[in-house]
C-alpha cells in the first residue's frame, strides 16, 4: 500500500503538465454547461411518483386542469366599492391573458346561480357591464355573498377588506415564468390597492429569486472570509489561491454536471456551492500542510513525500464524506433531497481528486518552500491551540471524557424538545411579502394548502352526488376547513333556485336536466373530468401545525373508509397529507441516513486501516457533535425542516475528516514511537494545525449564511458552524483521550 501511494505521489509531480492540461479541458467543458443551469424550487415537481398522495395529486393536476393554484390578494379599506370592483375585474382579465394560466376566478367572474321570473339563470355574480354603484346594490351583493356557501369567506374576507383572485396553472406550466408574468402584469396596472401573492407558484418564484440573490451576495463573501483565514494561516498567496482554486474548480465541475445531466438547482441544492467551498478547501489545506512540513531540500521530493503521507487520509476523508451525502438517498421523501445527496457526493469526490492532483501539480511549479523560510511554520496561533489542547488531554483524559459526556447528555435532553415543521411560510423572514401573504390567507381565507377529494364512478348518479355533498359537509366540520367547492354544491344550488331546497335530487332525470344548465361552464371543467367518471371536492387547509394535519388526515380517512363502495371510490390528497408524509420522512430519513453513514464510515476506515476499532473510534467525536447539534436545536427552538434536516449528515460528512486525520496520523506515529503519549502528541501536533485552520475557515465561511434572506439557510449556516467547531474539538480532545485510555497498556 505504501509503495503504491509513493508511486502515485511521484507520478503526480512527474506528470504535472498533462494533469494540469486535463484539468483545464474538463473545467472548460463543465464551464460551458453552466449557462444551461436553471433553478426549480417547485416542491410539487419533487414529490415521488411512488407515494400514493403525491401520485394522486399529480393525477388531479392532469385530469382537472392543474393542481397548481396561485393566489392574489387585493387589500383595501372596503371591497364594496365600484372602483375596487373595477380593479378586481381588470386584474382578473389581465391574468387570463397569461400563457399557461388556464382559468382565473374572482368576485368579478365567479359563477352565480339564481332563479327569476324567466326560470333558472346561470351567469356571473356581478354583471361586468353594470357594476354596483349604489349602496342598495352593494348591500344586495353583500347579502348574496354572505348567504351562499360558494362565496362566503372564499372570495371576500369576513371583514370586507380583502378580495381573493385565484388563477389555475396548466400541468406542464413553467411555474417561475408564470409567476413572473403575474407580477409584471399587475405592476403595470399601477393600482392603488395593496397586492399580495400566495400559493405554490408564487412561493416557488419568491424562493428562486431569494436563492439567486443569496448565491450572488453570499458566495463571494464566503470566499473572502475563507481567503482571509487562509492568508493569516499560511501567510502566502499560494496558501490562499490553491485551496480556493480547487474548491472553485470542484464547484464548476459539480454545477456543470448538474446542467449536463439535465437536472435543475433546487431550494436544497443551492447549498452545494458553499458546502463544496468548505470541503474542497479542507482537503487542499491538509495537502498543503503536509507538504510545507516536509524538510527535504529538493522541491519535487518534498512535494511527493508530503503528498504520499497525506493521500490515504484524504482519500478516506473523501470517501466517508461522500458516503455521508449519499446516505440522503435512503429514506428521503423529496427527489430534490436525493439529488442534493448525489451531486454533493459527486462534488466531494471531485474535490478529493483535485486536492491530490491539481494542488500538488501547481505547487511543483510554484515558488520553492522550505520549513525554515515558510511563514506558515512561524504562524504559532494554531500550533499553540493544538499544543494546549493535547497537553490538557494527556494530563486529564478522564476529565475530558467526563466533560464530553455531560455535553452529550445535555444534547440528548434537548433532542426530545425538537419541533418538526414543513410549513414553507417559515422559510421567509418576518416582513417578507410572501410570509405576509401566507398570514393573510390563514387569517382571512382559510389558508393556502389545497385539499382535493376525488370521487370515481358515475358522476350523474344521485347517490354519488349525495355522498359528495355529505363529504363536503363533513369536511367543513373540521376547524381547519373554511369552505369547499364541488359539482354537488352547484347541483344543490341549482335545485335551490328551483325548489327552495339545497339538496341533491333523487331522480336521475332531474340531475340530467340540471346538468344541462351547467354544461360548458368554465367552473365545471375544474371539478369534473371530461368523461364524467371522476369529480373532485376542492378546499383549503388552514393550520400550519403538523399535529392538526395529522388529526385532519385521520379524521378524513375514517369518513372515506366508511363511505367507499363497489360503485364509488373515494380518495383524498393535498398538501396537508403530503406534509404529514414529509414530516414522518424527516425523522426516518434523518435517523436512517446518519446510521447508514456511520456504518459505512466504520467499515471503510476499518478496512483501509485494518482495524475496525479505529473505525468505531473515528465516529465518536462526530456522534458527540451531532448529539450536541440536535440538543442545541431543541433547546433554542430551531425546528427540523426541509432545510435543517440536511445539517446532521452534512456535519457528519465534513466533520468526520478531522477524526480520520487524527486516527491515520496516530496509526502512523504509534509505529514510530514506543511511547503512547508521544504518539498522541505528535498526531495532534502534526494534523491539529490543519484541522484548526480548516475548522475556523469552514465555520466562518458557513456563518456568512446568517445574512441569507431564507430562514432555513440562515439556521443551516449557524448549525454547521457549531457542528464543525464541536467535531473539531472532539477530534482534538475526546478522540485522543479515548485513544490514550484504550491503549494505556502500551504506555511506558
Amino acid at each position: 500500500m505504501s509503495n503504491k501511494v509513493d508511486t502515485f505521489a511521484e507520478n503526480i509531480v512527474k506528470y504535472k503538465w498533462p494533469l494540469l492540461l486535463i484539468t483545464g479541458i474538463i473545467t472548460v467543458f463543465f464551464g460551458l454547461q453552466l449557462p444551461k443551469l436553471s433553478i426549480n424550487s417547485d416542491i410539487l415537481k419533487s414529490l415521488p411518483d411512488d407515494d400514493p398522495h403525491a401520485r394522486l395529486l399529480k393525477d388531479i393536476g392532469i385530469n382537472f386542469g392543474g393542481n397548481n393554484i396561485g393566489l392574489l390578494i387585493l387589500k383595501t379599506d372596503n371591497i364594496y366599492n365600484t372602483e375596487v370592483l373595477t380593479h378586481i375585474a381588470t386584474i382578473t382579465d389581465s391574468l387570463a391573458t397569461i400563457e399557461d394560466i388556464i382559468s382565473v376566478s374572482s368576485i368579478s367572474n365567479i359563477i352565480n346561480i339564481e332563479g327569476n321570473d324567466y326560470g333558472i339563470e346561470v351567469g356571473k355574480l356581478i354583471d361586468p357591464y353594470a357594476l354596483p354603484d349604489t349602496q342598495e346594490a352593494f348591500d344586495d351583493l353583500r347579502k348574496r355573498i354572505r348567504s351562499n356557501k360558494l362565496y362566503k369567506d372564499a372570495i371576500v374576507s369576513k371583514d370586507e377588506t380583502s378580495a381573493l383572485i385565484l388563477f389555475y396553472l396548466s400541468e406542464d406550466a413553467n411555474v417561475k415564468d408564470v409567476a413572473a408574468a403575474v407580477i409584471e402584469k399587475t405592476e403595470q396596472l399601477n393600482l392603488p390597492e395593496d397586492l399580495y401573492f400566495a400559493g405554490s407558484p408564487m412561493l416557488v418564484s419568491y424562493i428562486s429569486d431569494l436563492m439567486k440573490k443569496d448565491l450572488v451576495r453570499l458566495l463571494p463573501l464566503a470566499f473572502l472570509v475563507i481567503a482571509l483565514v487562509l492568508f493569516l494561516s499560511f501567510r502566502s498567496w499560494m496558501g490562499v489561491v490553491l485551496p480556493l482554486g480547487t474548491a472553485i474548480i470542484a464547484i464548476v465541475w459539480t454545477l456543470g454536471s448538474i446542467a449536463w445531466l439535465g437536472y435543475n438547482m433546487s431550494m436544497i441544492s443551492n447549498n452545494i456551492p458553499i458546502i463544496l467551498l468548505a470541503v474542497g478547501s479542507a482537503y487542499t489545506i491538509h495537502v498543503i500542510n503536509k507538504i510545507l512540513l516536509e524538510t527535504d531540500q529538493q522541491k519535487s521530493k518534498r512535494i511527493s513525500k508530503g503528498l504520499a503521507s497525506v493521500t490515504t487520509a484524504v482519500v478516506l476523508a473523501g470517501i466517508t464524506t461522500a458516503i455521508g451525502f449519499i446516505s440522503f438517498i435512503f429514506g428521503a421523501y423529496l427527489e430534490m433531497i436525493v439529488e442534493f445527496g448525489i451531486f454533493t457526493a459527486l462534488g466531494t469526490l471531485y474535490s478529493c481528486i483535485l486536492a491530490l492532483t491539481f494542488a500538488p501539480a501547481i505547487m511543483s511549479i510554484g515558488t520553492r518552500h522550505s520549513r525554515k523560510s515558510s511563514s506558515y511554520t512561524k504562524f504559532r496561533i494554531a500550533d499553540t491551540i493544538a499544543s494546549q489542547l493535547v497537553q490538557m488531554t494527556l494530563k486529564r483524559p478522564k476529565r475530558i471524557i467526563g466533560v464530553w459526556l455531560v455535553l452529550i447528555a445535555v444534547g440528548i435532553a434537548g433532542i426530545f424538545k425538537i419541533d418538526r415543521s414543513v410549513n414553507i411560510q417559515e422559510y421567509f423572514k418576518e416582513g417578507n411579502p410572501a410570509r405576509t401573504a401566507e398570514q393573510i390567507m390563514m387569517d382571512k381565507f382559510g389558508g393556502t394548502k389545497p385539499v382535493f377529494m376525488r370521487f370515481k364512478g358515475d358522476i350523474l348518479n344521485p347517490q354519488l352526488l349525495q355522498k359528495m355533498k355529505e363529504a363536503s359537509e363533513y369536511m367543513e366540520q373540521s376547524p381547519d376547513i373554511n369552505s369547499t367547492l364541488s359539482v354537488a354544491d352547484l347541483i344543490a344550488e341549482l335545485n335551490f333556485a328551483i325548489t327552495g331546497e339545497r339538496s341533491i335530487p333523487e331522480d336521475p332525470e332531474q340531475i340530467q336536466q340540471l346538468w344541462f344548465l351547467l354544461d360548458g361552464n368554465e367552473t365545471l371543467e375544474r371539478l369534473v373530468s371530461p368523461d364524467l367518471n371522476q369529480a373532485i371536492i376542492i378546499s383549503k387547509f388552514k393550520s400550519p401545525d403538523n399535529q392538526s394535519k395529522l388529526e385532519f388526515s385521520d379524521y378524513m380517512n375514517d369518513f372515506i373508509s366508511q363511505q367507499r363502495s363497489e360503485t364509488i371510490d373515494i380518495e383524498i390528497t393535498g398538501m396537508p397529507f403530503v406534509d404529514v408524509v414529509m414530516d414522518k420522512s424527516l425523522i426516518n430519513s434523518q435517523i436512517g441516513s446518519i446510521l447508514i453513514a456511520l456504518l459505512f464510515v466504520v467499515i471503510v476506515i476499518g478496512l483501509v486501516l485494518k482495524s475496525f476499532k479505529y473505525g468505531i473510534l473515528s465516529t465518536m467525536p462526530i456522534v458527540a457533535a451531532i448529539s450536541l447539534l440536535f440538543g442545541i436545536m431543541g433547546l433554542t427552538g430551531i425546528s427540523l425542516n426541509i432545510g435543517t434536516v440536511l445539517v446532521a449528515s452534512v456535519a457528519l460528512g465534513i466533520g468526520i475528516d478531522y477524526s480520520i486525520h487524527i486516527i491515520a496520523q496516530f496509526n502512523k506515529q504509534l509505529k514510530i514511537h514506543s511511547n503512547l503519549n508521544q504518539a498522541i502528541y505528535e498526531s495532534v501536533a502534526t494534523s491539529g494545525k490543519a484541522i484548526i485552520i480548516n475548522c475556523l475557515s469552514v465555520s466562518l465561511g458557513f456563518l456568512v449564511l446568517i445574512f441569507s434572506e431564507m430562514v432555513p439557510l440562515l439556521y443551516f449556516g449557524v448549525l454547521i458552524a457549531v457542528s464543525m467547531i464541536s467535531s473539531g474539538l472532539g477530534a482534538l480532545t475526546l478522540l485522543p483521550a479515548v485513544l490514550l485510555i484504550i491503549n494505556k497498556e502500551n504506555n511506558e
